[in-house]
């Protein structure tokens, strides 16, 4: 971590910062879900026809941002739907205001409000809100990962025929034909693939032991932010496939043991050099 603000603490601004983003993400929730029967099914489009955006959206960003910057007005701010602050506390605040859109839309119980915050560049805290369930997981760097409050764990599994694997696919059709290539490979190998449409809640699902590992090419740095604390606070190891932390490029999340094997797999089948 660079030596901006030395005088900061991170542990300490990871838990004020986790607090607040946990209240942001609960009224968030209850937003989105209040927009629930206004959702157009056809809704508008991103980067592709199956990317797709919504009036609850862009309606939950700028709630969170306008909270955000009202309770530290020297942040900043990087949200999916282009919130872009610039501020010059050292904190940075990483918005998805429905992570899970498609499911949103379709009233599939599999999306959530992620909120994020680094610290010089380093994550020290992370809440994810999934508003059907009332569940909210979060961490703070250094404090482990909690659902709802209760301390959760990563599974300690080492064997990869019994691993169930969470992943997911991109919007481009090339990458999504690459994508099916590697489970295509992968699949005999493990116990089974689920595919909920969440990053966020995928990593979760890591940290809480519900699904083994977790693995993804093609998210963006607001898709990651906060799953990715809560996964390795709960014991986890996030990376990509080259020694490097999770990126755009790649991300790979599980225990300890696991992750090592699942890595060897997904490196020997070039699972980040596809489209």
């Amino acid at each position: 971590m660079s030596s901006n603000h030395p005088r900061t603490d991170p542990r300490s601004l990871g838990l004020e910062l986790r607090e607040l983003a946990s209240g942001l993400a609960v009224e968030a929730g209850e937003l989105i879900e209040s927009m629930r029967s206004e959702v157009d099914m056809a809704g508008d489009t991103k980067s592709s026809a199956t990317d797709v955006v919504t009036a609850a959206d862009k309606a939950s960003e700028a709630f969170i941002m306008e909270r955000l910057l009202a309770a530290r007005p020297d942040d900043s701010i990087l949200g999916e739907e282009g919130g872009d602050v610039h501020g010059t506390s050292g904190v940075r605040w990483l918005i998805d205001p429905i992570d899970g859109t498609t499911n949103y839309v379709y009233d599939i119980p599999a999306y959530s409000v992620s909120i994020g915050a680094e610290f010089d560049d380093e994550m020290i805290a992370g809440v994810v809100y999934e508003p059907k369930s009332n569940t909210c997981y979060e961490a703070s760097i250094g404090s482990g990962a909690f659902r709802n409050g209760e301390p959760i764990t990563c599974n300690a599994k080492a064997e990869l025929a019994t691993a169930l694997v969470a992943t997911g696919f991109g919007y481009s059709p090339e990458r999504r034909a690459g994508q099916a290539e590697v489970l295509v490979s992968l699949l005999p190998d493990v116990r089974d693939i689920r595919r909920f449409g969440s990053a966020a809640l995928d990593l979760c699902a890591v940290a809480d032991g519900r699904v083994d590992a977790y693995y993804e090419k093609g998210l963006n740095p607001w898709d990651l932010a906060a799953g990715w604390l809560i996964a390795t606070e709960a014991g986890a190891i996030a990376a990509d496939l080259r020694d490097g932390p999770p990126s755009p490029e790649f991300v790979l999340a599980g225990g300890p043991a696991l992750f090592e094997l699942l890595r060897d797999r997904l490196v020997a089948l070039e699972a980040d050099r596809l489209p």
